[in-house]
């Protein structure tokens, strides 16, 4: 069975004062809890989160990782270097990654193989603008982000963390209704099943969405989709711990 996994993603927010009140909200709250919890956070607070994590059930993680394993690469983050720092996860191919920093779906396969190699679970990131939704090519596009890492990691598939963030929904206040959302992560499983039939069962698929306490409940109940990546409401401790709380698998 596949257990609820909530990661949340911080992208490029918090301060040491800030991050040590919800570092330790969250490490609180989360006892007891059904749910799997990850923060991932900056890498300037990679050694804070390690520090008022370290001994909880909270994993933590990182927002990116390098393709490269050392060298002349000013401003790149290796994976060893985040192994270091106790992470757990790295997120790869964000929409936001790919969009502002034009990484292609080649580019997150190849990360997505480095943060193996190093023994970090990647949560693989796709999903389609809004032109591309309504021109009806959602499948399409999501397939064409994936394929790649499926074909880079053709025995290694289980052990990625999969995330479905429609971009239109991102930021935005929108969010897909649970049966728009079942049925995109629906496909994501029937694409895995063809690449890795022992794979489709075990991955898990997280919404990435605009997830919030009053809609994580319904789309938690959906088949597919086996947690969430939460951007805003992870800031705040109440909203990230209420999402988890909503878990009922």
């Amino acid at each position: 069975m596949r257990r609820t996994l909530i990661a949340g993603n911080w992208k490029m927010n918090g301060d040491l004062v800030t991050n040590a009140a919800l570092l330790q909200a969250v490490r609180s709250g989360a006892q007891g809890l059904a749910a799997e919890l990850a923060v991932c956070v900056p890498a300037p607070y990679l050694a804070q989160a390690k520090t008022a994590l370290e001994g909880s059930s909270v994993a933590w993680g990182a927002q990116d990782i390098s393709v490269h394993e050392a060298g002349a690469y000013t401003g790149e983050v290796a994976g060893h270097m985040l192994k270091d720092f106790g992470c757990h996860y790295v997120i790869v191919g964000h929409s936001e990654r790919r969009s502002m920093h034009a990484e292609s779906s080649a580019l997150v396969a190849k990360k997505t193989k480095q943060a193996l190699a190093h023994g970090l679970t990647p949560i693989v990131c796709v999903g389609e603008t809004l032109a591309e939704r309504e021109a009806g090519s959602t499948a399409s596009v999501v397939e064409a982000q994936l394929q790649p890492v499926f074909a880079e990691l053709p025995d290694q598939l289980k052990h990625i963390v999969i995330a479905y963030e429609p971009v239109w929904a991102i930021g935005t206040g929108k969010t897909a209704t649970p049966d728009m959302a079942q049925e995109v992560h629906a496909v994501i499983r029937k694409q895995l099943a063809a690449a890795d039939s022992a794979a489709a069962g075990v991955v898990r698929i997280l919404y990435g969405g605009s997830m919030k306490p009053d809609n994580a409940a319904d789309l938690l109940t959906m088949p597919d989709i086996d947690g969430g990546l939460i951007g805003g409401a992870a800031l705040k401790a109440a909203d990230f711990l209420a999402i988890a709380h909503a878990n009922q698998k």
